[in-house]
């Protein structure tokens, strides 16, 4: 348990990034979306959560600071 509570403040931008970015996934298929479903990332809600959620946590992931730098 302390070891993935360890895991989760190291990486808390990235996750925060990452649900923001998969609602706001969801909701651009829900607003703009592909009506005819031949996008292949706009015509399915799960595919543009997950792309959502890539994009947003690896947009906040930029500014996170490496601890380890010497």
């Amino acid at each position: 348990m302390k070891q993935l509570k360890e895991l989760i403040r190291k990486n808390i931008l990235f996750l925060i990034g990452a649900a923001v970015g998969g609602i706001g996934g969801y909701f651009y298929w829900l607003y703009v979306g592909c009506s005819t479903g031949t996008c292949p990332i706009t015509s399915s809600p799960v595919m543009s959560v997950i792309w959502g959620a890539i994009l947003g946590g690896l947009l906040l992931s930029m500014f996170q600071k490496n601890k380890n730098k010497k």
